[in-house]
């Protein structure tokens, strides 16, 4: 007779609304704490290649869905939000629908930041041509214009040098509401991701340097060497009051540009486990996604700090000699498993170092290894 009281621990299902790299990483998190995974994909293309796939475009399988799973997320939110709030009536969701309903509206979310404190770069919301190049001339060019729905990776956008491309850009661009910004005088692009639990816990990992090309994140480098304490504190501050006034549960990631004088502005959040945390899951003690899958599981969450300097690169459109890319001394190469085309997330690569100038040597090798990788450029790197 086994004679062990302890309690034993139910495995959770988790439901995830999409089905691309980000649910394949949760997963690939969750296993080790005994979870199982369902994915509804949405979009008829699913590419997580692991788990229960229900590929449904017209919204026919949800009972099924909602059947298979004890709590829902999601690594994707631009999702109906009249979807998410149906599967609210049925099963916890985490995070709420609310924060998929700030956050793939950039005027709510632009709303949000002004209500709260959050500084951001000067902008305005236009609604025709001629309210564009109206905004342009004030705010000054170059402005970027963006979709106030649906763009991500550098989609829904176009840069006005000159007031007067305001038809070209409106015509390009597509939608009926944009948000101008005006152009920020920074020194680098950064990012946060913290987590909060169930119960109001918040953890923070490191602050990120990015850097993107044509808008689409290629590095992220954390911890950095040259961050002064106050800042790291003024980004914590930040996205905790994001995170209390959505009551918010997972993962959140905040975009920010940093002045010259130190000071941060913010460009945009996801409500989601975000490419510029992929670096946690080798360079921190516990990754972004298994913290996210304990706190939407009501579990303690895990300690973020850093185990070494880590680069994340994206792999995008084309693979390299990932063969060479392993032999280099503690790089890891996640694979998403993904067919090869133009400006598609294939994979990323995660370098560890001892110190910031020895990994800034690995990213320069890794990078020549990568077709059409831009060769890094960033901030700390000057300061070697």
């Amino acid at each position: 007779m086994n004679t062990d009281t302890s309690k034993s621990v139910v495995a959770k299902n988790i439901g995830v609304l999409g089905a691309g790299q980000l649910g394949r990483m949760l997963a690939l998190a969750g296993y080790p704490l005994g979870n199982r995974f369902t994915f509804l994909d949405t979009t008829g293309n699913p590419s997580a290649g692991i788990g229960d796939v229900i590929v449904d475009p017209n919204n026919q399988y949800l009972a099924e869905f909602l059947a298979k799973v004890d709590v829902v997320t999601y690594e994707f939110e631009h999702l109906p939000v009249q979807l998410v709030r149906e599967i609210e009536q049925h099963k916890p969701v985490y995070p709420s629908s609310r924060a998929i309903e700030v956050c793939q509206n950039r005027v709510e979310e632009k709303t949000l930041f002004d209500r709260l404190g959050i500084p951001t770069p000067a902008y305005r919301v236009v609604e025709c041509a001629e309210q564009l190049e109206a905004a342009a001339r004030e705010l000054g060019c170059p402005v970027v214009a963006k979709s106030v729905t649906e763009g991500y990776d550098g989609k829904g956008q176009a840069v006005l040098k000159q007031p007067e491309q305001a038809g070209e850009a409106w015509s390009a661009i597509g939608h009926s509401q944009l948000v101008v910004e005006a152009f920020v005088d920074f020194v680098r692009e950064v990012s946060m991701i913290a987590v909060r639990g169930r119960d109001g816990e918040v953890v923070f990992y490191p602050m990120a340097e990015n850097q993107h090309v044509d808008g689409i994140l290629r590095y992220s480098v954390a911890p950095l060497p040259d961050l002064d304490a106050s800042v790291q504190q003024t980004a914590d501050e930040y996205i905790r009051a994001l995170l209390d006034e959505l009551d918010y549960v997972g993962v959140l990631a905040l975009e920010l540009f940093q002045t010259r004088d130190g000071s941060l502005l913010a460009n945009e959040m996801a409500p989601r486990v975000h490419n510029s945390g992929h670096w946690t899951m080798d360079g921190a003690v516990t990754s972004q996604f298994e913290n996210h899958l304990r706190a939407i599981q009501g579990l303690p969450l895990g300690d973020t700090q850093a185990i070494a300097p880590t680069c994340m690169i994206n792999v995008i459109g084309r693979e390299g000699d990932n063969a060479a890319i392993l032999a280099l001394a503690n790089t890891h190469l996640h694979r998403y498993d993904k067919t090869e085309r133009a400006g598609r997330k294939l994979a990323h690569v995660n370098i560890l170092a001892a110190n910031h100038a020895e990994l800034l040597e690995k990213v320069r090798a890794c990078s020549a290894l990568l077709p059409d990788a831009p060769p890094p450029d960033l901030s700390f790197s000057i300061k070697q």
